[in-house]
């Protein structure tokens, strides 16, 4: 992940460290989204992610900002004020961002797990791969899917599926 401003008020809304920690690394790793508790990212949901997360998930994706806003369901406008204004999303913007985040972070331990890890770009792959037609959903890209948590829930199993062998 790029370098991703912590709110000011971060520490004052008691952002827990390990969460400031991987918002301020400059590190393109999305698998602390992955292997953080249960408890720490219902934490991270409830207080807010930074909207400027969202300005490093679009460009690690290599997409426009609109285009991940979309798949997110937020209000372009919204996003746009939120960022400039370096803001926390809302407890539901931050559950939807926090699923992309997740995705790519899954898609990079399935492949640093295989061993083949190297020159591989997990939040290009997974950009590409949730506008891509989908057989499993209909002929319908799983992006379409991302701003709902059954959607969500729905996009990641298709993940398991691959990496299991059971690609349906």
């Amino acid at each position: 992940m790029r370098s991703t401003t912590v709110p000011a008020g971060a520490t004052r809304l008691g952002l827990r460290p390990a969460l400031r920690k991987a918002l301020a690394a400059r590190q393109r790793s999305y698998r602390f989204f992955v292997d953080a508790g249960q408890l720490d990212r219902i934490g991270m949901v409830k207080q807010g992610l930074p909207a400027t997360m969202l300005t490093a998930l679009a460009d690690d994706m290599s997409v426009p900002r609109e285009r991940l806003y979309a798949w997110l369901g937020i209000a372009r406008a919204t996003a746009n004020r939120k960022i400039a204004a370096n803001d926390l999303l809302s407890q539901d913007e931050s559950e939807r961002a926090l699923g992309i985040a997740r995705l790519v972070g899954q898609v990079e331990k399935i492949v640093a797990e295989s061993g083949t890890a190297e020159g591989f770009d997990a939040a290009r792959w997974t950009a590409g791969w949730l506008d891509a037609p989908n057989a499993a959903l209909g002929g319908r890209p799983p992006g379409d899917f991302m701003d709902t948590a059954d959607g969500r829930a729905l996009v990641t199993s298709l993940v398991e599926q691959m990496q299991s062998g059971a690609y349906a």
